[in-house]
């Protein structure tokens, strides 16, 4: 492809559209606990206050006797390359239908997973199956977690601000099914209470951005790590498998400094939290929803559909704020003008900011 570099700073690109897609089984909390053969009430409290109706996962049939199967490692890496393959096309082709474009029209595509590992990774598939372009710009983005979604869109973005008639594509795709690990352990117990499966693409570009019926057009990102508490989520390698780990006080670490990287972000634009009409935030679990919202006095209704999505689909990791985000753009209430705060967690412990104007 030959893009030309305009002389003048073009406008800023906006989201065009947001595709979803999910596996077909979906199970409700007691119906995961059936077929994990839990029945140590400890778990099962943890389960019951989640406050996840339902979550749409990748689940082995038990064995003969009703007894789980416990998936190999090879078996694991291989559910994620299928699964993933499989919704995330699902999610490109829905997104793309919204915008008016084919799978030809893709520029950059930027792919963010952090649930399985594979080389050739999942862009260079999407590029087969979907039959892109083999000019394609591409980039993977892995083991970042789940804050990873913003951090994925910042290089979209900013190949479609260099590029205005670029049309950029982003897709978190994580199946957290194949990280599961089944033990009575009460860290294993809170993953996998949590963690659902999911995939969501964002359609990006800069060719419609005075177009105020679409998403927001993006105006900044901003982040920032807690590095003295690095250890607070990280995936660990345990019994020839991957395991996620959490640190009980992850709430706190979170409230205590949301604040820092979103009023560093608003200052640049010279805008206050009360200028935010719109907030969408990662739905990380219940008590890290109600931390940040107690530390940006925020509202129950500012984090409704982060709060729907965590109840019907669970943490789906990276794809989650966008999950959220659609559910917004449906509602049909936003107007011309207004500001929407975007922010996503995940290990480092790390806390990203996008800023956009719809």
């Amino acid at each position: 492809m030959n893009i030309a570099t305009p002389l003048f700073p073009p406008a800023h690109p906006r989201i065009l559209a947001i595709g979803t897609q999910t596996p077909s089984d979906q199970y409700t909390q007691s119906e995961v606990l059936t077929r994990f053969g839990i029945t140590n009430r400890k778990i099962e409290g943890i389960f019951s206050n989640s406050h996840i109706k339902s979550r749409h996962l990748c689940l082995p049939e038990p064995n003969s006797d009703g007894s789980p199967y416990d998936e190999s490692p090879v078996q694991l890496r291989e559910k994620h390359q299928r699964v993933a393959l499989e919704i995330g096309q699902a999610a490109i082709n829905k997104a793309l239908k919204k915008a008016g474009f084919t799978p030809q029209d893709i520029d950059y595509i930027c792919v963010v997973s952090t649930t399985g590992l594979l080389c050739p990774s999942l862009t260079a598939h999407y590029i087969k199956g979907l039959e892109l372009r083999p000019d394609i710009h591409r980039i993977d983005i892995v083991g970042m977690g789940c804050n990873a979604g913003l951090n994925g869109m910042q290089p979209v973005v900013n190949f479609c601000t260099l590029h205005p008639e670029a049309v950029g594509l982003l897709l978190c795709v994580e199946v957290c099914s194949a990280m599961y690990v089944i033990d009575d352990t009460l860290n294993t117990a809170v993953v996998n209470s949590l963690f659902g499966d999911g995939a969501a693409a964002a359609v990006i570009s800069a060719k419609y951005a005075n177009s105020p019926s679409l998403g927001p057009k993006i105006l900044g990102f901003t982040s920032h790590i807690i590095p003295e508490v690095i250890e607070a989520m990280r995936i660990d390698f345990q019994d020839n498998k991957y395991a996620f780990q959490l640190d009980s006080k992850i709430p706190y670490y979170l409230g205590l400094h949301v604040r820092t990287p979103v009023d560093s972000l608003l200052a640049r634009f010279g805008k206050k939290r009360r200028d935010i009409d719109h907030w969408i935030v990662h739905s990380g679990g219940r008590k890290v929803i109600d931390a940040l919202k107690y530390s940006l006095n925020i509202t129950k209704n500012d984090v409704r559909h982060t709060s729907s999505i965590l109840e019907n689909f669970g943490n789906v990791s990276s794809a989650s704020f966008l999950f959220a985000h659609e559910r917004l753009l449906e509602e049909g209430v936003t107007l011309p003008g207004d500001s929407i705060m975007m922010i996503t967690m995940g290990p480092g412990p790390t806390i990203e900011c996008c800023l956009g104007e719809f």
